[in-house]
């Protein structure tokens, strides 16, 4: 039978890469006997089968990762419980779950994690799905008689880190390959990853690829400045995670950093004028620029003029970085101070804010999710907002990565 997973595609998601080791055939044979289960048993069978096979691919590589504990999974795994108190999103632990080892609803996280992720038609896709459920069931059989069996080869080469030191300067040549191959080949990384990748060949110019130069200094840009994965961890984070099993250090703040300048003026007046709360909605554009002359003292006359045709606006402020003001979300937030909210409306359009990126500015989309301020938000195919309530920051994370984490 025709292998469906190529050599080469293997091969793109080993860290060990273009090397060959002694256990990739056997991972090999592993990942194309995963997307034979899927494809013959007709699992998973709304979605393209290109994202089938990553799925399979994925199973792989996670097997790969936890046999030989190469830090990955584990990293993600703890992080999720330090911010959650809960290894895994959105789907309750039994009794015999184990950190770092098979798990089903392991399986089951990363089966709709890459679906999603590198989906247009389905990206934002409910995780309790009956067919990912069933295609996790029925995966993780496979994953598990292979987990258990003592003939299982090691795949050793894949923890190409272990052992690796992120501010040893000596293995910094080491460090960076890895985290090149992290960023652009990791089963973990690279779905959530795909979207900001999208958005950056999206220039005409880098899509002829002439220019091989300049595509590889705007990838190793953009290792450096974006977060990636599941959790929109930036490089940096992720390779202390990895290699020294923490958080790295936080910047240290100068005391005249502390002690910088006093308050944007245009927060001290808006808090002035709002009692001082620092959140206002405002159902039209005139009401706004009223707000704006009247409260704020900007000039008469039409302020803000690109906003004229939208409705349904919110203003936040800030004491150091000033006021934001976003449009066409208002009524999707359910908060006391908020006049505009419409509950039919939020059920409808509210799981945007946290899964469409650019729809709702990271400060405000913070400020509401720490006042539970999108109730009704939930995944399309179900009527369970308590779902996404329970999840609301990391499916903000994963799904709108720079534009929830960047400042």
């Amino acid at each position: 039978m025709k292998d469906l997973i190529s050599e080469q595609q293997f091969m793109l998601k080993q860290p060990s890469a273009p090397r060959r080791t002694p256990s990739d055939a056997f991972y090999f044979r592993l990942s194309n006997r995963l997307a034979t289960i899927i494809e013959s048993r007709h699992l998973l069978a709304g979605w393209d089968q290109s994202l089938r096979l990553r799925v399979a691919l994925a199973l792989t590589g996670y097997i790969q990762d936890i046999l030989t504990d190469a830090g990955i999974w584990r990293s993600f795994t703890e992080r999720c419980h330090v911010l959650y108190g809960c290894y895994v999103p959105f789907y309750p632990e039994p009794e015999d779950y184990i950190p770092h080892e098979l798990n089903e609803i392991d399986v089951r996280f990363l089966i709709w994690y890459t679906l999603s992720m590198n989906s247009d038609e389905r990206r934002v896709w409910n995780p309790a799905d009956p067919a990912i459920e069933e295609a996790s069931r029925q995966l993780h059989a496979e994953l598990d008689r292979v987990y258990d069996d003592p003939d299982t080869p090691m795949p050793d080469d894949y923890n190409i880190a272990k052992g690796l030191e992120v501010a040893n300067p000596e293995e910094a040549d080491e460090v960076f390959h890895f985290g090149h191959w992290l960023f652009m080949h990791c089963y973990l990384m690279t779905p959530a990853y795909a979207m900001t990748l999208a958005q950056i060949m999206s220039d005409p110019e880098l899509r002829k690829g002439q220019d091989m130069e300049r595509l590889r200094k705007v990838l190793e840009e953009s290792m450096m400045d974006d977060p990636t994965g599941p959790l929109a961890l930036y490089l940096h984070e992720w390779l202390y995670l990895i290699l020294e099993g923490k958080m790295p250090p936080a910047p240290k703040r100068s005391q005249s950093d502390e002690e910088e300048a006093e308050d944007h003026p245009w927060y001290t007046a808006f808090m002035r004028a709002n009692d001082g709360v620092p959140i206002r909605f405002f159902h039209t554009y005139a009401e706004l620029n009223r707000f704006f002359i009247e409260a704020l003292g900007w000039d008469e006359g039409e302020n803000l003029p690109h906003l004229k045709n939208a409705s349904d606006f919110v203003l936040l402020v800030n004491q150091k970085k000033g006021m934001l003001c976003a449009a066409g979300v208002a009524k999707c937030i359910r908060l006391p101070e908020n006049p505009c909210y419409d509950a039919e409306f939020a059920r409808e359009n509210a799981i945007d804010l946290l899964t469409v990126r650019g729809v709702c500015p990271a400060d405000l989309l913070h400020y509401v999710l720490e006042r539970k301020g999108l109730p009704d938000a939930h995944f399309p195919g179900t009527a369970d907002a308590g779902l996404v309530e329970r999840n609301a920051d990391f499916i903000a994370r994963c799904y709108l990565q720079k534009y929830y984490r960047g400042d």
